[in-house]
């Protein structure tokens, strides 16, 4: 008798699902960004607004995805809205975008941010420590420790989901309630206060310029900017925010295991991003209340998180940071790990990914979609790129969010009588402001860091002859 099935399952609850909508948002970087943001902005006004406009269009996209969901509850998500929207040729794109870069690029690098902070604990298992030098590549203990991590994730979504769930359940609840506390202790027994001086001329712009002298030396000053200028810095500033509040969208790539997914993933998108950008916002907030602006912007290695705990409870904060993080990513990446697979299922069933990935094991989940998934994201973790292809999937991300939002327009004149049991939130106005202001964060993208924005495009049209490839072997096989 064979072991294998090809349905999945309703296991998940509302509640399973918000936890993976914000599990899966909340990884290392509201540690971190914040200190790159302001040394694009210079105040303290721009970073929230940068933080603001970010909360805003996570939201907007959100619940606009869910009419999308509501209409089409099954695995696959967004693969599925762009091939109903558009043609199979787009949903392929961003399914091999998914693949190549945004998905798996997004697990190596939180696998790689939990190897960073639990060498604070571990020393060991630091970056430093080179297990391997062949020549071309030198290989850390904080990549294997990376490695190891997605493997044991990996293995463990493979038993089942409902093995994923107690880990992301557990997980999101712990650092839901460790960011509450960290916030309210910053408020509450911050050593001095910061809050007057930050505020004052709160909205003057001010860029960070590196000075280098003849002797090679380097020193910061503050340059003010404004107009495109400024335009420009934010949209560089918002790579950080952006790639911090994104894989919202991955609780629609299980839609087949959520029991009625019509009700149930619209709300977790709107609860779980809702309930995550109030994080975020307050831990800015918090930042600015503990330091000063200098100190927010030129944090050491720009764990700002780690500095402003310092100055609430001293030597000590930095164990609670590192403790904090390590809960963070390693629930961020069982969430990214759970849900990557469903994309590759539902792309093989279209016969355009490898077969194997269409069969589910005698768990009920796509283990072979899950395996491949780890190799690709472990070889990223080897690469040592995984920063430079964070930043070409923010643009890659946002382009695909984009064009999802334009599906809903053309679904309403494409399939009117399709049944809608839930609606987008404000339409046509807010996706359509959501559509504005995302497209204006792409070109001024393209405009600050073109290299990466351009190479991440790239990326995604060497799809276009892979799909013709696959529908070729497609043709043939039949």
């Amino acid at each position: 008798m064979s072991t294998e099935t090809t349905e999945f399952k309703p296991r998940l609850s509302a509640l399973d699902a918000t936890m993976i909508v914000a599990g899966g948002m909340i990884g290392s970087g509201i540690f971190i960004v914040s200190s790159e943001i302001t040394r694009y902005v210079g105040s303290a006004g721009w970073l929230i607004t940068a933080w603001l406009i970010t909360g805003f269009m996570t939201i907007t996209a959100a619940v606009s995805y869910g009419e999308l969901s509501a209409m089409y509850p099954k695995a696959g998500g967004q693969y599925v809205y762009l091939q109903k929207a558009y043609n199979p040729l787009v949903g392929f794109l961003f399914g091999w975008s998914f693949f190549s870069v945004i998905q798996t690029a997004t697990i190596a690098a939180v696998a790689v941010a939990f190897s960073k902070f639990t060498a604070y604990l571990i020393p060991a298992v630091g970056e430093h420590n080179i297990i391997a030098d062949l020549g071309f590549i030198q290989i850390s203990a904080a990549q294997i420790l990376a490695i190891v991590l997605i493997i044991f994730l990996t293995y463990t979504n493979t038993r089942g989901v409902k093995e994923g769930k107690i880990i992301q359940n557990t997980f999101t609840f712990t650092k839901l309630i460790s960011l509450f506390g960290l916030i309210i202790v910053g408020f509450l027994f911050a050593k001095t206060s910061h809050w007057d001086a930050n505020w004052t001329n709160a909205f003057a712009a001010q860029q960070d310029v590196v000075n280098t002298a003849a002797d090679g030396t380097s020193s910061h000053s503050w340059m003010p900017i404004g107009g495109t200028v400024l335009i420009g810095a934010m949209a560089a500033a918002m790579v950080g925010s952006i790639f911090s509040s994104d894989s919202w969208n991955n609780v629609t790539f299980i839609a087949g295991e959520i029991k009625n997914p019509q009700k149930n993933i619209g709300l977790s998108l709107f609860l779980g991003t809702s309930i995550v950008t109030l994080i975020y916002i307050s831990a800015n907030l918090m930042y600015l209340y503990v330091l000063p602006m200098q100190e927010i912007a030129f944090a050491e290695n720009d764990r700002v998180a780690i500095t402003a705990a310092n100055a609430v409870l001293g030597n000590a904060g930095t164990i609670v940071i590192a403790v904090m993080i390590m809960i963070s990513t390693f629930g961020c990446n069982n969430g990214l790990i759970l849900a990557g697979s469903r994309v590759y299922y539902t792309m093989a069933k279209d016969g355009l990914f490898f077969k194997k990935t269409a069969e589910l094991n005698k768990n009920e989940v796509p283990a072979y979609g899950l395996w491949i998934q780890c190799l690709v994201a472990s070889l990223l973790c080897l690469s040592g790129k995984y920063g430079d292809l964070l930043t070409m999937v923010s643009f890659i991300v946002v382009i695909f969010y984009i064009l999802t939002i334009i599906g809903i327009f053309i679904l309403r004149k494409k399939e009117p009588n399709t049944p809608r049991p839930y609606k987008a939130f404000g339409y046509p106005v807010l996706p359509a402001l959501y559509i504005i202001m995302a497209t204006v964060f792409c070109i001024g993208l393209v405009y600050t860091k073109p290299f990466y924005s351009l190479w991440g495009l790239v990326i995604t049209l060497i799809g276009i002859p892979l799909y013709y490839i696959a529908l070729r072997n497609k043709k043939t096989e039949a």
